[in-house]
């Protein structure tokens, strides 16, 4: 258990101690720091909600929104799992079923902004909204559905069960994975101004044209327009500048626009082709859903599910793949299924030590790409020093969309359009549209006061993005990108600035 001393004069400043006379770890000091400066600079911002399921997602979700100040109920059936969460975080928990009235009336619902149900039964996640919103008509209301059979109808059906947003982690990981196949060279990639504008993350190696080349240079190097707008170091975010030079090893994020990354891939010596055959290890929703996108890309797809029903049902479902009843893990079923000669390999089982695993195995076949599917992301020292390709978290990309949509509930002027979680969770690259109440408009931003460690990465004008330097401006109706360090909470773009 740890608590806050705030300081002598009140202002907003504390330090967190363990009761007990216990050390606090330091990730776990700057988590409660940061999260008490939110709650106290933004104490108005604060939204009341209401989150029912503490699994993965729950629990990622309690503690990014308790980090931004916003007052949090958990429902859960089980004691034991919110007993933990109540000893980590300011939190309200209550035991129970999140389909009863009595539950949620116990929860508060009646005066809840916004509920999130996020329970492993799509059905319980549906009646519990459904209910909810009858208790209570004014609510928010996100689900997460996941099973194929009801995406057509949930959609269509919307309103009569009350939801305000639906969320299928699988199906938005799919959707990301496939964008990396049809684009390889990436280890991630985020979209802004409807896909007019890319925020990509690659990794530099000794041989890279980049490796020791100042940032001031850059443009001398890779012949085209973009921006490193951040850098992960030895596991430590950096927002750079124009004095910052490139190493070996780092991980660095680029904007551009998607013209201008084909360039920029050509001329630091990456060279892409076209995936033609994909073999995915793991039977899942997941690997549903991706087989579905693959296919329809004109991509030969195998997958490999040690689970001989799930085998069956997955050849009725998807008749144009091939699938394959193994344990994915044996190297000499991979051999015989022909690693070494496909494209891409796609690691999708429910364990991330064995799609660790295999991947490495692709990698020592010296498969083109691979990407592989994880449920945490928490080693990322370990995650860099391995040839693992790409990594995916359904979880976290989950969790950015509800990030977005709860800022909005209670900024319903100059919400952010899109928020990104980028540089293992230390920096966030958030787009917003320039209205009237938009401070400093059609000023260059060389005059501007920012705060520290944010940097705005690019500016969209009329399906025109630009590069942004000291001259540039916005104006009414613009998209602006901003890259931020994670230390305070930037809901609107008036929130970059000192003043």
């Amino acid at each position: 258990m740890y608590r806050a001393v705030l300081s002598a004069s009140g202002a907003c400043s504390a330090r967190i101690e363990a009761v007990g006379g216990q050390p606090v770890r330091e990730e776990n000091r700057r988590f409660f720091e940061r999260a008490l400066r939110t709650r106290i600079q933004r104490r108005e911002l604060s939204v009341n909600i209401i989150i029912a399921g503490d699994g993965k997602v729950g629990s990622t979700l309690t503690r990014q929104l308790v980090a931004e100040g916003h007052d949090i109920t958990l429902i859960d059936a089980k004691a034991e799992v919110l007993e933990v969460s109540e000893e980590r975080y300011d939190i309200m928990a209550v035991q129970g079923n999140c389909a009863s009235m009595a539950t949620l009336s116990k929860a508060g619902v009646e005066e809840a902004e916004l509920l999130i149900v996020m329970t492993g039964a799509d059905e319980v996640n549906l009646l519990c909204c459904t209910i909810a919103h009858g208790m209570n008509p004014n609510l928010h209301t996100i689900a997460r559905i996941r099973n194929p059979e009801y995406k057509d109808q949930i959609y269509q059906m919307r309103h009569l069960f009350g939801l305000s947003m639906v969320v299928n982690p699988e199906r938005q990981a799919a959707i990301e994975m496939e964008r990396l196949i049809k684009y390889p060279g990436f280890l991630k990639r985020d979209t802004f101004a409807k896909g007019k504008v890319e925020l990509v993350e690659l990794k530099i190696g000794e041989d890279s044209k980049l490796c020791n080349v100042g940032l001031f240079d850059l443009a001398n190097v890779v012949k085209c327009k973009i921006l490193v707008c951040a850098v992960l170091r030895d596991s430590k975010a950096i927002i750079p500048d124009g004095n910052f030079v490139l190493q070996a090893g780092d991980r660095i994020f680029v904007t551009a626009s998607t013209r201008e990354l084909t360039v920029f891939l050509k001329n630091i010596g990456i060279i892409t082709h076209k995936a033609k055959r994909a073999l995915l290890c793991g039977g899942g929703r997941l690997s549903y859903y991706l087989a579905q996108l693959l296919h329809q890309d004109g991509i030969l797809v195998e997958i490999i599910e040690q689970d001989y029903d799930r085998c069956l049902s997955l050849a009725n479902q998807l008749p144009d793949v091939t699938v394959v009843h193994g344990d994915a893990s044996n190297e000499f079923l991979l051999e015989r299924e022909g690693l070494e000669e496909c494209d891409v390999l796609v690691t999708l089982t429910g364990v991330d030590e064995m799609n660790l695993f295999i991947s490495l195995i692709g990698s020592n076949a010296d498969v083109p790409q691979i990407i592989t599917k994880l449920g945490r992301l928490s080693n990322n020292r370990i995650l860099d020093k391995l040839s693992v390709g790409s990594t995916i978290s359904p979880k976290e990309l989950c969790c950015n969309d509800i990030v977005r949509y709860v800022r909005a509930v209670r900024n319903q002027t100059g919400a952010a359009q899109a928020v990104n979680v980028i540089a293992d969770g230390q920096a966030e690259a958030i787009e917003f549209i320039v209205d009237e109440s938009t401070k400093h408009c059609e000023e260059p931003l060389k005059k501007l006061k920012l705060k520290k460690n944010i940097r705005v990465a690019g500016i969209n004008r009329h399906n025109s993005f630009e590069i942004p330097n000291g001259d540039s401006f916005y104006k009414k109706g613009d998209a602006v990108i901003i890259v931020t360090g994670r230390d305070e909470v930037i809901y609107q773009l008036n929130d970059i600035f000192m003043s």
